[in-house]
């Protein structure tokens, strides 16, 4: 039977630094085959909890493992399962694309009978074919990106961890990043840490945000959307009878109510806000609706699409308002 325990586990995980607590207490599993969006803002202890994970630091406290592995006491094992991309990937510039990957799957203990062929694999699914034979440090930005998530995946490893992939790329190239990391899905676990947010939201199945060292918000990003900032709205601009118009939006949909009514201008028109609980696209109801309607003329329809970014701010200003806000006195 395949295994249903997930491939990444953290558990009250916190690390200190001379007396600073850096990560503070966090909790949260990664499927297998899922792939993470981690965020948070710059000192929030992203990049720590990764190094954690990969084993290069240690834990103060809590339990981290990797593949059902402890990383505490098996990090050596640990490291064979991850393929990871630090920050600003330091490669040697005076390799050629193949030699590199090369050296670096005989450090991964790749058997010598596979590796040429993993090697054209890698090469091929990362678009870097035309550039095998170059030397590194003659490659574009987005090129050299490319060959670190090539050695990162070189190995096969059930886990890769991205520390900005996508970091100084145009986009172009993040649109071929993009691409490449969503071809890992279902065939390895992925996360992500960016601050290129629409990026995450586009490829991630779901995010995680911590702030000074918390988890401030986990889920789907449509979920979180909805937890944090509150029902879906649309905007329309509309002349007619309001009680009447409440009667008929609730035809369309019962969750539909009319949330903010303004004042009519001169042609009769009023701006009106509609709230709605549901996630899927009432837009194209509400139009056919009105269009059949006579008691009402029609002007305008949308609806606000929060993106991630809102989500962000969102969640790390609400964490910073409960550290802010003043301890009650008993």
């Amino acid at each position: 039977m395949p295994d249903s325990s997930p491939a990444i586990e953290v558990r009250n995980l916190v690390k200190s630094f001379a007396g600073v607590t850096a990560v503070s207490n966090i909790s949260f599993t990664v499927a297998r085959g899922e792939i993470l969006g981690f965020l948070g803002p710059n000192g929030a202890g992203k990049s720590t909890t990764m190094r954690i994970l990969t084993g290069f630091l240690p834990a103060t406290g809590g339990h981290v493992s990797i593949c059902g592995l402890p990383v505490a006491t098996r990090a050596d094992e640990v490291k064979r399962l991850i393929g990871y991309m630090p920050e600003n990937n330091p490669l040697p510039e005076d390799m050629r694309v193949t030699e590199y990957l090369h050296y670096r799957g005989r450090l991964k203990e790749i058997a010598r009978s596979k590796l040429g062929d993993r090697i054209s694999e890698v090469l091929d699914l990362c678009d870097l074919k035309r550039v095998r034979h170059r030397i590194i440090g003659k490659l574009s930005k987005g090129y050299r990106q490319r060959v670190g998530i090539a050695e990162a995946i070189l190995a096969e490893p059930p886990v890769i961890i991205m520390d900005e992939p996508t970091i100084g790329l145009d986009p172009h190239q993040i649109l071929i990043v993009r691409d490449l990391i969503s071809r890992l899905r279902g065939k390895m676990t992925v996360i992500i840490s960016s601050h290129i947010l629409p990026e995450i939201e586009m490829t991630c199945d779901r995010v995680l945000i911590i702030n000074q060292g918390r988890v401030v918000a986990a889920g789907a990003p449509a979920d979180l959307r909805r937890e944090i900032l509150g029902p879906s709205r649309y905007r329309l601009e509309v002349a007619g009878d309001t009680t009447a118009l409440a009667a008929l939006i609730g035809g369309v949909d019962p969750s539909l109510k009319l949330d903010v009514i303004g004042e009519p201008d001169a042609a009769g028109f009023r701006a009106l806000s509609l709230a709605t609980d549901r996630d899927s696209d009432l837009g194209e109801s509400l139009l056919r609706a009105l269009a059949a309607d006579s008691r009402f003329r029609f002007r305008s329809l949308g609806r606000d699409h929060p993106t991630l970014e809102d989500v962000f701010l969102a969640a790390t200003r609400r964490s910073w308002d409960v550290v802010d806000a003043p301890q009650s006195s008993k």
